[in-house]
């Protein structure tokens, strides 16, 4: 049994990769603003305990960027094989149809629920010790 790919239109892939990269740029500055409110939790809190939760967030901030990199290089990555595919293939490109960037829209989807569990629990964290 085959499975019916997706297909979309050239300008709605790009569009896709241009709110993500929108949104990764908000993630970045947003992770900012939490690694600022979490060196005044550890400036308050000199406890064990909250030593351990201020690394492990850190580390959670650390991981978070590195997958925004990632997945900021795939989208660029697409973008630039449809800018190439576009400049080689200019008659119609408009009304052409591409596969629809599934894998790079699973990760997002992936990336989104993974940072929003992250704030919630970071949240909780400030929340208890500030």
């Amino acid at each position: 049994m085959t499975t019916a790919t997706r297909t979309k239109h050239i300008d709605e892939l790009h569009f896709e990769h241009q709110l993500w990269l929108n949104e990764a740029k908000f993630y970045t500055d947003e992770l900012k603003i939490y690694q600022k409110r979490l060196e005044e939790v550890a400036s308050k809190n000199n406890s064990e305990e909250v030593r351990k939760k201020v690394e492990h967030f850190q580390n959670q901030f650390i991981i978070q960027k590195e997958q925004m990199d990632i997945l900021n290089h795939h989208v660029n990555e697409h973008e630039q094989w449809l800018t190439k595919y576009a400049k080689e293939n200019p008659v119609a490109i408009d009304k052409k149809l591409f596969a629809d960037h599934t894998v790079i829209n699973d990760k997002v989807e992936s990336f989104r629920k993974i940072y929003a569990e992250l704030k919630t629990e970071f949240n909780k964290f400030v929340a208890t010790w500030m």
